[in-house]
Parts: structure tokens; sequence; C-alpha cells
């Protein structure tokens, strides 16, 4: 499509834009990281080339790459550019093979900003687009923090029918705090997890094991390094990774901003939602914490509250999903039939399943337990299975698939129950997809 003939008469549309200048420092690295996958692919080579080098093959060496990677830097941020157009965002990249990304506004179902240490130190930000049918997100890193945020609110204008000529000057949406996380509830709450400690005494006790089995020290470490890292990922890293989390709700949506060292700003558009997921870890309860967790139809974002009290869990679950009484649907849930301790012995008490004219709910779990949402509107098939011992006890387990490649089970339900479940879930959804809010920002009260 011609710029000319996409509304690029206004000031600014259809004209093309550089990245910020310190992208080169970023890119640089690229020949490096090449560099080292090649070392490590192949140690053993690597540890005998080291051998061999001298002083002098070492500046010669270091002489030649950074030059190269300083040049990659430079060459790669000069022939990249962007430019918005009424109806699109083109990214246009490559120096010898060249590659336009044509991305649809009407298609966009998020962009976020985020912010990693080094972006942060140098005033710079990257923004992330959440493309409907695409599987990785497309970005622009980096732009200068202004320039990212502004760029972004005139995508979620633009993307929301917004005339062009308006949308330049929308500005950021104002946004309304639903809740914040202080960090030392999540301390708290990461330290009263299960997972973390059964995480850590893995790593601990894994590595002396491997000495005395094979008494190899390599071997020792190289069985730590995985189990020390899962032990970083589930208590620290997730510390680093939702610090300070807020969570707020505009016009464009939900709004999640986190993180301590690498700050992410993201958005979850509204309609998009098709699970919600309220997390009850058993040493939570006493306490009355939950994570509220969901899942987005074609995005990667997960997390809607780190922890929170039921309370306010309760609140932000009635804003995500209108008219959805989270106690209600918690006193209405039915257990199965006595005989499916028979299938399922003792763990059978935790599969309870309600319905009402918002969401169907299902929770799992005696212990630790999940309860799960899915709007009506978002139900894309509903089927009922049975298992050989199942049938035997004339039970049967009903899932419902959402959008988002999910699926939900009632399970050990009474074999006629099932097939009603069934029946009602499909008028339901039917029903809910004629009266279910449209999935575009800027469009909810």
């Amino acid at each position: 499509m011609d710029s000319s003939t996409d509304g690029a008469d206004l000031p600014g549309l259809g004209v093309e834009r550089r990245l910020h200048p310190v992208t080169p420092l970023r890119r640089a690295w690229a020949p490096i990281a090449v560099a080292t996958g090649l070392i490590v692919h192949d140690l053993n080579r690597a540890r005998e080339w080291f051998a061999e080098l001298t002083p002098g093959l070492v500046l010669v060496g270091l002489a030649v790459l950074i030059p190269l990677a300083g040049a990659y830097g430079f060459l790669s941020w000069w022939f990249t550019h962007f430019s918005v157009t009424s109806t699109e965002l083109r990214i246009r990249t490559g120096l010898i093979f060249r590659r336009t990304a044509h991305i649809r506004l009407d298609r966009l179902q998020a962009v976020d900003v985020t912010q990693p240490l080094f972006a942060r130190l140098l005033g710079v930000a990257k923004l992330k687009l959440d493309v409907v049918g695409a599987d990785d997100k497309d970005e622009l890193a980096y732009l200068g923090e202004g320039e990212a945020r502004a760029l972004r609110a005139e995508l979620l204008a633009r993307a929301a029918g917004i005339a062009p000529e308006s949308a330049q000057d929308a500005g950021e949406a104002p946004v309304r705090e639903l809740a914040r996380v202080q960090p030392r509830d999540l301390a708290v709450s990461l330290l009263l997890m299960v997972s973390v400690w059964c995480a850590l005494l893995v790593a601990l006790a894994a590595p002396p094991l491997t000495w005395l089995l094979t008494g190899s020290l390599w071997a020792a470490l190289a069985t730590a390094l995985p189990f020390l890292g899962g032990a970083w990922a589930s208590s620290a890293g997730r510390f680093v990774a939702e610090y300070d989390w807020r969570l707020g709700e505009s016009p464009d949506g939900l709004r999640l901003d986190h993180g301590l060292l690498d700050r992410e700003h993201e958005t979850v558009p509204p309609g998009r939602v098709q699970t919600v997921r309220i997390v009850e870890p058993l040493l939570w309860r006493r306490r009355g914490w939950v994570r509220v967790e969901l899942d987005v139809a074609g995005s990667k974002n997960g997390v809607l509250l780190p922890v929170a009290e039921r309370s306010v869990a309760a609140q932000v679950v009635g804003r995500v999903l209108p008219g959805v009484d989270v106690a209600a649907v918690t006193g209405a849930l039915q257990a199965p039939p006595r005989r499916a301790r028979w299938c399922v012995p003792v763990w059978w008490r935790g599969q309870v399943f309600a319905a009402d004219e918002h969401v169907f709910a299902a929770r799992h779990g005696l212990l630790g337990r999940t309860l799960s949402l899915v709007p009506h509107a978002k139900v894309q098939s509903v089927r009922r299975t049975q298992g050989p011992w199942q049938r035997r006890l004339d039970l049967a387990d009903v899932h419902v698939d959402t959008g988002a490649n999910k699926s939900v089970q009632a399970g050990l339900r009474d074999a006629a129950e099932a097939r009603a479940i069934v029946a009602a879930q499909a008028d339901r959804s039917r029903t809910g997809r004629h009266a279910a809010l449209p999935d575009r920002w800027l469009t909810r009260d």
C-alpha cells in the first residue's frame, strides 16, 4: 500500500523514523553472542584453541572483533526504520536481505513497554506488540522512554478505531489503580510456597549425591546448575520479576506494572480474557491470600495478581469478568457423587463444579486449590469423556475448551448430570457470545 493513499498527508503519518541512537550498543552484542555459542558448542576444541593463544593473538582478535561488532550494531540500526500509517505499523529491517513487517493496527491485542535494567539506566524503552495470529511479539528496541509511551498511546488509540488525526494527540489513557502488592507481602508469600522449599532442597541435595555416586566434581557442578536455576526461578527470580506489582484499569484495558531490575508495563486488552484462575496454596489460607492468574488469547500474560487478599482478588475478578460474584460462585460449587471415591480415592472431594449465568466454574485440589472461571462467551467447545472405570461407575468428565488453547474440567460427575451440563453449556455459550462485550479497546465504561 502506498503511503500517499493511507493518510501520509497528516503530520508525521507514514514518515519513516529510526530507533534511539543507543540501539547499536545493544545490537553490537550479536556477533559476540554467536562466537560464544560456537565455543560452547565444542568445548574440547575451544579448550585446545585457548591453550595455544598468546597475548598478541588475543589483542589481534579483540582488534578485529570489537570493530566488527560495532559496525554490525551501527549498520543494523541505520537500516532499520519504522512508520505508522492509518492502517498499519511498518517495520523495515535488513542490510543484505530486506524484511518489511506490516502489522495491521486492527489486529493488535496489546502494546507493552518494557525497560531492562540497561535501558532504564539510559532512559530508553522497548515496545512489544502482541498481534492476533503471531506466535512471537514484534518489537521496537530501543525508543526514548517518552517516545515509546507516546507511540504506544497512539497505536492503542488507532487500534480502537480513533481517527488518525485524533490518535496522534490521544496521549496516555488515565489509569485507576485497582491493587498493589507490597514487596514484604510478596516475599512472605514466596517463603510460604511449598514448591519453593522443595526446589531449594533438591538443589542442595542433588550435587553432593551426584558427587558421592560418580566421584566427579564436574558432574556434581553440572547437576547443580539446572537445579539452582529452578530454585532461583521459583523464589528470588519471581520476587525480582513481580516486585512492586501494580494493577490498574484504563480504557485501554488492564495495566500491569512490575519489576525490580527489568521494569514491565503490560496491557491486557478487555474482552480477550479466556479464563481466570484463583489459586490458593496450602500455607496461604490462614492469611487469606490467593494468586490470580489468567489466560489471554494469543498472549503470554499469565499473572494478574501474584498475591492478594481474597476480598481484593474478588473485586479484581469482578472487573475482569463483569457480573461475576466469586463468593456466590464458590458457595454454589457442588461435589461429585460419593461413588466417585472408588475412581479417585480421597482426592475426589476436591473436584467441584458450578455454572451460573456468567461463568462455567470448576475447582480442583484439596491441599492447594485452584478455581477456574470461564466466561460462557469464551467457550469454544464442550465435550464429555468417560474412561473404562468411569463407565462402570456411571461417571463422566466434562471439558470446556477456550480460545487460549486451554481446557477446564469438571471431573467425576454423574453421567446423566454430565450430559445435562454439556447441553446446558452449549446453550449458555451461544447466548453468551451474542451478549459479549467487543474485544477492542476504549469500548468499556
